[in-house]
């Protein structure tokens, strides 16, 4: 099973987030794939996800589950993981998004749509209470960090997450737009089979 999560004001109409709905349908695995609609409150995000797999047995959940997240979703998949004992995988998450988010309290839209996205200020609070100073099993998370990035840090991102496995991409972005290219090794470390010749590229940055 995987639980993907958007970035900030991001939705299910992300590249990433589509990408591997399309190629989970694509292996007869749609049931398996989870991508919710997170609300601006932090909060709220982390109810509506362990709602999602509310009544799954701990072990079953160790066992199964991946969070994969985006950016500051990739900031919630950690917090998860720790609380669930699961996989994550983090793409170009965010490490201390509460002193990013500061200056974008206030309200704007979401980025696939026009609708109104208020992120208020008791929100950042909300993230702080989120925080996992340090991963408690790197074996159990797998980064991928562009140095490209054009909004966040990648080395803070390999230091965050130092003794997990890392894929290191020279170049790239933020929101990692040849994401296609590494997508099967994404499912790969979340136990999806995907076939002979399927095993995604994992490019001469990872370690």
């Amino acid at each position: 099973m995987i639980l993907y999560l958007h970035g900030f004001r991001s939705s299910p109409q992300s590249m990433k987030a589509r990408l591997m709905g399309e190629r989970m349908a694509a292996l007869g695995r749609s049931a398996d794939y989870l991508c919710p609609q997170l609300p601006a409150s932090p909060r709220l995000a982390m109810e509506l996800a362990l709602s999602l797999v509310a009544g799954v047995p701990a072990a079953q959940l160790a066992e199964e589950l991946t969070v994969v997240g985006s950016s500051l979703g990739g900031y919630y998949a950690t917090w998860l993981a720790e609380r669930l004992g699961c996989r994550a995988v983090l793409l170009n998450p965010a490490i201390v998004p509460r002193q990013d988010l500061q200056k974008h309290v206030g309200v704007s839209t979401e980025y696939h749509s026009d609708r109104p996205f208020e992120f208020k200020p008791e929100y950042i609070d909300e993230l702080r209470a989120l925080d996992v100073a340090r991963i408690s099993r790197p074996e159990r998370y797998y980064l991928i960090a562009a140095t490209g990035d054009e909004v966040l840090d990648y080395r803070d991102m390999v230091e965050h997450y130092r003794d997990a496995r890392q894929l290191v991409i020279q170049g790239s972005d933020h929101g990692i737009s040849e994401f296609a290219d590494y997508m099967d090794g994404v499912l790969a470390f979340c136990g999806v089979r995907i076939g002979a010749g399927g095993a995604g590229a994992d490019g001469g940055g990872s370690r």
